[in-house]
């Protein structure tokens, strides 16, 4: 009877997330994580590749969370490879919650720049959780290639990735401080700022920045 019931209740969470109505799919995803079965992984990964909801799809996340590494990685793996831009997004930041450092290998320069925002981002922020001890510089010589790139936000989830890798991107920055193209210079000495500084608002960070850029300054300011 027991069996019966899980069965039914499993049954009845997977329809939730397919319910037109927010408030149902975010109660569905919180049934699903609260009582992990193995065969929520395929449908929790796949509603992530469509979900509207931001709230839902970051409650998506925990549910898969609360399952084992060894059930959730092998298909979070293969959606990073999806053509849905979503998916790969999605799969990316579920990865960066879980923490396992057997994803490192997907996170590939392809995607750490991946032509959609979103998923850079994702991508970004998974690979300084991910990336194994003494590999951080590759790493850094990865995301520096990045600079310059975007509006606002997209630069700032960039800086907040370098600076979460410490005192090992200085000399990659030190090198983009110096390159031709102006946007990147001023994005590498905000950055620089930032490490220096982490209390420091990216806004006024990167204002001064340009300020000194558009000085002609060596971008060596500040050392």
């Amino acid at each position: 009877m027991t069996t019966t019931k899980h069965a039914t209740e499993a049954a009845q969470a997977l329809r939730g997330l397919e319910d037109s109505r927010s408030a149902v799919r975010l109660r569905a995803a919180l049934a699903v994580g609260t009582t992990p079965d193995p065969r929520f992984v395929d449908k929790l990964v796949q509603r992530c590749a469509t979900e509207p909801d931001f709230f839902v799809r970051d409650m998506l996340t925990w549910a898969l969370t609360r399952h084992p590494a060894a059930m959730t990685l092998p298909v979070l793996l293969r959606e990073v490879h999806s053509e849905c831009t979503q998916a790969r997004s999605q799969a990316l930041h579920t990865l960066s919650k879980i923490g396992d450092r057997r994803a490192w290998p997907a996170l590939t320069r392809a995607l750490l720049s991946d032509p959609d925002d979103d998923v850079a981002r994702s991508a970004w922020r998974a690979a300084v959780v991910l990336v194994p001890d003494g590999e951080e510089s590759d790493l850094a010589a990865a995301l520096v290639t990045q600079l310059g790139r975007g509006e606002r936000e997209t630069q700032l989830s960039l800086s907040r990735a370098l600076v979460a890798l410490g005192d090992t991107v200085v000399p990659a920055l030190e090198a983009a401080a110096t390159v031709a193209d102006l946007r990147v210079r001023a994005h590498a000495i905000a950055t620089r700022r930032l490490l220096r500084d982490p209390d420091a608002g990216f806004g006024l960070a990167i204002e001064e920045a340009k300020r000194v850029v558009a000085l002609g300054g060596p971008g060596q300011e500040g050392r």
